[in-house]
Parts: structure tokens; sequence; C-alpha cells
């Protein structure tokens, strides 16, 4: 049987941080970044592609704020927000990843699936939201929107005096369509799914599937799916070639691999940023405890080459 891998992409992969976030500049970036799974498809890897939505859905709920304020247009709900960026994303990574294959001769369909997540309503992130989003406010203009729509604001750590509204990430629980995902990659389709870390929901006491104000982290998501259907690989595309212990401290390390109890143990120790890293590792640990074989968080530009990328695995190879 053909292996099966589940990739999430980084936010930098679409969209980089000094970049305006044009059309053109995020399809470049696609274009850039699925150059790398070429080798994967020929290869013969079945491929799951997931990817992050943080700038785009950001500029969403902007977009949202101005049409409110400008032109009475009512704001959308943040679960549609979601949904609005995993359409327009999987569209653009489609049609761009249509062109790199075209140029590489490989004929393959690719299918975008608009992926609902579940989640527990009784998460607790949902009552320490930390996850920011959106624009930079003022405190007066926040304790005002605070006021008027029942938002949660945070001092924003990047601008002096600026707040932003911050809202749950709870734990994903389930994929909704899990199964199809999993039958239409084994069957040769390239399938996007998961984006942003899916489309919040939760299952009331009535068993109907109603929306969730929050956002959930996409490598937690792009973990749980590969777990849930069996994947045999996980890859994380970031901005860094490898995970160190001591980043960018004068006892730097690279550490190219890592077994699950050691990578728990440099957790709880607080190697990795809670804002960056560590999110990625936990993901990886967690596709490895359930069954998958290993997990590598890379580079976007290094995922062909295997002497980079830092490989997460249950137990050293001997």
């Amino acid at each position: 049987m053909k292996k099966l891998a589940v990739v999430a992409l980084g936010g930098n992969a679409l969209l980089r941080g000094n970049q305006r976030g044009t059309a053109e500049e995020q399809e470049q970036n696609t274009f850039d970044t699925l150059e790398n799974l070429v080798y994967m498809i020929k290869e013969g890897y079945d491929i799951i592609v997931g990817h992050g939505n943080g700038p785009q859905v950001g500029n969403i709920l902007m977009r949202n704020d101005a049409g409110e304020h400008m032109y009475d247009i009512p704001q959308m709900p943040l679960d549609i927000c979601v949904a609005d960026s995993q359409g327009g994303i999987g569209y653009m990574i489609e049609r761009m990843l249509r062109n790199v294959m075209k140029k590489h001769g490989i004929e393959k369909d690719i299918v975008v699936v608009v992926t609902s997540v579940v989640v527990d309503k009784d998460d607790p992130a949902f009552k320490d939201p930390q996850k920011r989003v959106g624009k930079i406010y003022t405190k007066e203009e926040a304790d005002k929107l605070a006021s008027e729509k029942g938002w949660d604001f945070k001092e924003e750590v990047k601008a002096d005096g600026g707040w932003r509204r911050v809202v749950p990430s709870p734990k994903p629980i389930s994929i909704m369509n899990e199964q199809t995902i999993e039958k239409l990659a084994r069957e040769g389709n390239i399938v996007i799914a998961v984006g942003g870390g899916g489309v919040p929901v939760y299952i009331d006491e009535k068993g109907d599937v109603r929306p969730s104000e929050a956002v959930i982290d996409k490598d937690a998501a792009s973990s749980l799916l590969g777990a849930r259907i069996k994947a045999d690989e996980f890859y994380i595309l970031t901005d860094v070639p490898y995970v160190y212990l001591n980043y960018k401290k004068e006892n730097e390390e690279v550490k190219e691999f890592l077994s699950v109890p050691d990578a728990e143990k440099y957790m709880e120790e607080g190697q990795f940023a809670k804002g960056s890293m560590a999110p990625k590792i936990q993901a990886c640990i967690d596709f490895v405890k359930k069954g998958g074989k290993k997990s590598v968080i890379t580079e976007s530009t290094k995922l062909e080459d295997r002497s980079y990328g830092t490989k997460i695995t249950a137990e050293y190879d001997k």
C-alpha cells in the first residue's frame, strides 16, 4: 500500500510577514511552496494538505468591521469567516498546485473539502480566550466593542497601547467527513482539508451541529486528521529547517531526531515557545502516540532534502 502523508502548510507558506497580502503575492508564495511537494507526488505518496489561515482570517474580520462601519453590512460570525478563508485559500492552493503539476507533467485530481471540526463546548479554552485575531484597536475602541458586542480583548504585545480581540482556541475532537477525505486521498486524489484548523463546531444536546466562536490550531487539527485516518507520516512546513533547543541563544542546539519521551521532556522544561513551536511539537507528539510512524518539522523549501528537518518518532531508530 502507498504511504499516506498529511502535510500542514504554515501561514508563511502563503503570506510573508513583510507583504501587503495581495492576491498576486499569495499566489506566488503558494506556487513556490507547492513546488516542494512534487518529489512526494513522484515518490508515490498519497497526500492531504492542511494549511493555516491566520493572516487571511484576520483580514476578513477587518473587512467585516469596515463593512459594518461604512455600509451597515452585518458582521458575520467567526465560524463563517473561517469557512470563507478555507474556501478562498483552498481554491488558491488547488489552482497553484494544478499549475505546478502541469509544469512537471503530473496529472491528478485535486479536491478542496471545506471541513468542519468538532470541539467540546465546555473546553476550558472558552473561559480563557487567548488567540489574537483581527485588527489592533485603541483602548477606547476596544472598551466600546467589548460593551457593544461582548468581545474579549487583550493588550497587543507588538504595538504600544494597542488592543486586539481574543477568541478561544479549543482542542479538536473529531473531523467531519474524515472517512471521505481518507477515501479520496487513498484513491490517488490530492485533498486539501482542515484549512485554518477547520470550521469550529460543537454538537448540542439535541445532536444538532452548532457554530463555535473560536479558532482551532491548524497543526492540531491536521495531526488529529492524520491519526484518525491512519496516515503514515505527518509533516509541518514552517519557516525554520529544524527544531532547536535554546533557540537563538549562544548554546543553541539543532535536534535532528527526537523520541516522543525526549520531546515531552523538553516541552515540560519550556524549551519551545507557547505561541510558535510548542503547539507544533505537541501536534507531532500526538500524531505518533496515536499510531503514526513519523512526524517531521522542517522549512518548506527543505522538504525534499532529507538532511534537513527534525524527525519525531516513538523511539530513536537503532
